[in-house]
């Protein structure tokens, strides 16, 4: 996952744009950038790490102009270079720069046509890259000095005819205007808004509502699927559906642990979405065990929270904070290496302990991935003197890698791949594992918007809504994704040559 951000504004964009990328941080911790537009120049800066730590006084002062995009990043295959730090440029045609968030399930076959049939050299191995010179290629094709707003739709309507996956995007065109455009089955979340100002409207267009409410726009709803927005200089809004076959098939995980709680993706309220989440894992409880011993409920921070609440509620148990959390470590989930993570599972949380000494424990957290930090987690709470420690995870068993922009590791080191509940309980050493039943799941979220008929599930049923997966796809992103291969990547970084154009 990563965090994109467009604005087009009467005024310097830079701050609103970092502060924007500071709300979105959760969806990316590995590299941060921003370009922006003014009197016909772009002014670029991007590097490896937080916002905070990216952009600097220097930086900012000469990022001018009224309008740019920003991004925030994580690695998909796991190779962290400042090479890979988005937004990407391309100089024809136009001057084209473009952040991105998802996976191009074609890209490698993208990849060949650049190169053999446009005859465009790609430097890096970010599909990111692969997005722009598609979209620049279309632009191409139009052989105009000077474009119209149609010309830009039509572009768009051909990208998406030649690129498959789960992708949304935010485009500036030098001198022309921003646009956002999200893939034909709307996996990945972007929505947009707009503020009046005393010199006229202003538009923004960010992977999240929570980064448009934050700067004070106002939502006006999510780009849809197969759609395409773009906001010229003079800040006019166009939109246009550019796919021919557009279906809502969001990724249901946004939902589960990557989207902010107060984000409202699709109409659907992700705070709500995991309020119900706990309700329904509260009935499969009183289903399977209406004797259980459980005295009291903990939830995992920060996303397990909002699921815990209603849970211990609907139990009519005590919910009390056991686990303190340093908020100064990064998310695990989100840290190549698995040394690197379990390292940081005990700086990042400690046990309260006279909320777990002699007590029956039910652990809430939103998902399961590998289950080292869940096995940590546990043996923390035996630490405290727990007597005995159930796991509740208000998401269904893990078992299949995602291939549209989420970094869930290898098959083979997916916890819940070819297990049963009480074999993963087992190796996570919990008395007693409850998994959220995926219709549950489905219930708990599409409550919110029943016009959304279908999800992207696949990471845990294996069915991919682009219908383009097969085994070889699997075995090769299982290739790139493993912990050793990102090992391999992180030590061969000092070879990589940076030719971002950084301020």
């Amino acid at each position: 996952m990563c965090g994109i951000i467009g604005i087009v504004a009467k005024s310097y964009v830079n701050q609103a744009i970092y502060d924007g990328l500071t709300v979105l941080q959760h969806r990316g911790q590995d590299a941060a950038g921003m370009v922006t537009y003014d009197q016909g120049r772009l002014y670029l800066r991007k590097d490896n790490g937080m916002v905070r730590d990216v952009f600097h006084t220097r930086h900012m002062l000469n990022l001018k102009g009224n309008m740019g995009i920003g991004h925030v990043r994580y690695p998909t295959a796991g190779c962290s270079s400042s090479a890979e730090a988005q937004p990407f440029y391309v100089n024809s045609p136009y001057g084209i720069t473009l952040a991105h968030n998802g996976n191009l399930t074609n890209g490698e076959e993208l990849k060949q046509d650049l190169f053999i049939e446009d005859l465009r050299h790609l430097n890096t191995d970010s599909d990111s890259e692969v997005l722009l010179n598609v979209l620049a290629r279309e632009l191409e094709r139009l052989g105009k000095v000077r474009l119209e707003v149609d010309d830009v739709f039509d572009a768009v309507s051909r990208l998406y005819q030649r690129c498959r996956g789960g992708y949304a995007a935010v485009a500036m065109i030098t001198g022309f205007g921003v646009l956002g455009f999200r893939d034909p089955n709307g996996i990945r979340p972007v929505a947009f808004g707009e503020r009046d100002t005393d010199k006229g409207k202003e538009y923004i267009i960010a992977s999240e509502s929570v980064a448009i409410d934050a700067l004070d726009f106002n939502l006006i709803r999510d780009i849809a699927p197969g759609e395409a927005v773009f906001i010229t200089t003079d800040g006019k809004l166009y939109t246009r559906q550019c796919a021919e076959h557009p279906r809502y098939s969001p990724c249901i995980f946004e939902y589960v642990y990557l989207a902010r709680p107060d984000s409202i993706i699709d109409n659907i309220s992700v705070y709500k979405a995991r309020l119900r989440m706990g309700e329904t894992l509260a009935r499969k409880i009183m289903r399977l065990r209406p004797d259980h011993d459980i005295d009291v409920v903990i939830p995992i921070p920060d996303t397990g929270r909002t699921s815990a609440l209603p849970l211990a509620f609907n139990l009519g148990l005590k919910y009390r904070e056991g686990f303190i959390k340093n908020r100064y470590i990064p998310r695990t989930f989100i840290m190549p290496g698995q040394a690197v993570r379990k390292k940081s599972v005990r700086q990042k949380l400690n046990a309260i302990d006279l909320e777990f000494r002699d007590k029956n424990v039910l652990l809430v957290d939103d998902s399961i991935v590998r289950g080292n930090t869940s096995s940590e987690i546990i043996q923390m709470a035996r630490d405290a003197g727990a007597n005995k420690v159930y796991f509740a995870s208000a998401a269904p068993p893990v078992c299949y890698p995602n291939v549209y922009g989420i970094d869930m590791p290898s098959v083979n080191e997916l916890i819940a791949h070819n297990r049963t509940e009480e074999e993963v309980a087992k190796l996570i050493g919990a008395d007693w594992l409850i998994y959220q039943d995926l219709d549950d799941l489905i219930e708990a979220v599409s409550a919110g918007n029943p016009d959304i008929k279908d999800f992207d599930l696949s990471c845990f049923n294996g069915k991919y809504v682009t219908g383009d997966i097969n085994q070889d796809y699997l075995n090769h992103i299982d290739q790139m994704r493993n912990d050793g291969a990102k090992s391999r990547q992180e030590g061969n970084e000092e070879n990589l040559i940076d030719l971002s154009n950084s301020v």
